[in-house]
């Protein structure tokens, strides 16, 4: 029975199949990235249209810390699959602790340098610009950071053993 990867790929037009094999962990971050996108947009959403009305800066900075979490075990669990290190959970939260501050930061400049909000524009005005600078210009800064920084210093390949240890060779999951 072909696993769900490979019933994927049956459906993908022939000659993009290579494409999205040699670049699968891209794919899978992108997967996991959209998911990540819906989930936090919802919480944004919600906690802005209630409780945190005035504090729109707050509330996709609370969006973004949830969707991190479940991005962390996502990436962690299949777009990068590691065995994990000591060392690996601080460097993600590390470094989405940064990709959140490049997130929020073009949502504060159309916010509170531009003034793009009431009562300088009006109220649909204003949730146009947020939409824009927070989840979208924002989220596509951190994502390119995100994906650069987690393979630079965060889920690294695994070390060759030491000379004279067996090696079990892992299979690489498409």
């Amino acid at each position: 029975m072909p696993s769900p990867t490979q019933r994927v790929l049956a459906r993908v037009p022939a000659r993009l199949r290579p494409f999205l094999v040699q670049h699968r962990k891209l794919v899978k971050f992108l997967l996991v990235g959209g998911t990540c996108f819906l989930l936090t947009m919802a919480v944004n959403f919600g906690l802005k249209l209630t409780v945190l009305h005035a504090k729109p800066v707050v509330s996709l900075t609370i969006a973004t810390v949830i969707a991190t979490v479940f991005s962390y075990v996502l990436n962690r669990q299949w777009s990068f699959r590691t065995n994990g290190r000591h060392r690996e959970a601080v460097l993600f939260f590390v470094v989405s602790g940064l990709a959140i501050l490049v997130n929020d930061a073009p949502l504060a400049v159309s916010r509170y340098v531009l003034d793009l909000r009431e009562p300088d524009v009006s109220s649909f005005t204003q949730e146009v610009a947020d939409f824009l600078s927070g989840m979208i210009i924002g989220t596509l800064f951190a994502m390119v950071f995100r994906y650069w920084a987690m393979k630079r210093w965060v889920f690294l390949p695994e070390p060759p053993p030491a000379a004279g240890e067996a090696s079990q060779p892992q299979p690489e999951h498409v």
